[in-house]
């Protein structure tokens, strides 16, 4: 009589829990929906940047504060699919067999980044208060806040996260190539963005980290195999 083992290997288990790619979609559809809502409800006056003049960005805040909370709760709303992505692609790895440092910095660079975003959505909805708009200096105060939290803040422990994931996948072949050369290049310019608080001109650093190292967590979350085969990707 033959029996089946029910011990079979971990990495041959059927995977439970989110799947990274989704999750990584939903944060980012949240992200860009916020942006993309109050910049219309504002006319773009909601998005201002905090090196603007004191007296434009504040009457921009008072004549939208809707706009700038409606922003605030969007952004609060995208770290959570985040967190869950950097907890998904953690166990992913895991399952694959990756027993390096990369799949811890990408954990710890995924908490990290959570707490900026949530850090920088507070500020922005405090700043979108009436109550606070009376005084000027402090709108704008927490404008730079917000804009630090959410800016290098943000995007350079995104880039931890990035490179957590990259360079497991860049050495072991188990995403293509290409793939994980391009999370190499975003997670290096990401950390570069922490210039952009001494030299202006490197901001443009931002929404490269921002918004297309969102779409690359979203990729490498579907390319990510649910399991080794032994078989290198070219």
């Amino acid at each position: 009589m033959n029996e089946t083992s029910t011990n079979a290997p971990a990495n041959a288990r059927p995977e439970r829990g989110p799947h990274p790619g989704l999750v990584a979609s939903v944060s980012f559809i949240l992200l860009i929906a916020g942006l993309s809502i109050a910049g219309a409800m504002s006319g773009g006056d909601a998005l201002r940047s905090p090196f603007a003049d004191t007296a434009d960005l504040v009457n921009g805040v008072r004549a939208h504060h809707d706009a700038t909370r409606v922003a605030a709760f969007f952004q609060l709303g995208s770290a959570i699919p985040l967190a869950i992505y950097a907890a998904a692609v953690y166990a992913r790895q895991l399952k694959l067999g990756i027993r390096v440092p990369g799949p811890v910095i990408g954990l710890v660079g995924g908490v990290m980044a959570v707490g900026s975003l949530l850090v920088s959505a507070f500020a922005t909805y405090v700043e979108s208060r009436p109550e606070i708009g009376t005084d000027p200096s402090v709108v704008h105060a927490l404008a730079f806040f917000a804009f630090v939290a959410g800016g290098p803040g943000y995007v350079m422990r995104l880039g931890l996260l990035i490179a957590g994931i990259a360079v497991p996948a860049f050495v072991l072949r188990i995403v293509p190539r290409w793939l994980a050369v391009v999370g190499l290049v975003l997670a290096v310019l990401s950390e570069l963005s922490w210039f952009g608080m001494l030299v202006h001109p490197a901001q443009f650093l931002l929404p490269v980290g921002r918004f297309v190292g969102g779409l690359w967590l979203i990729g490498i979350g579907f390319a990510l195999p649910r399991q080794r085969t032994g078989t290198k990707v070219a």
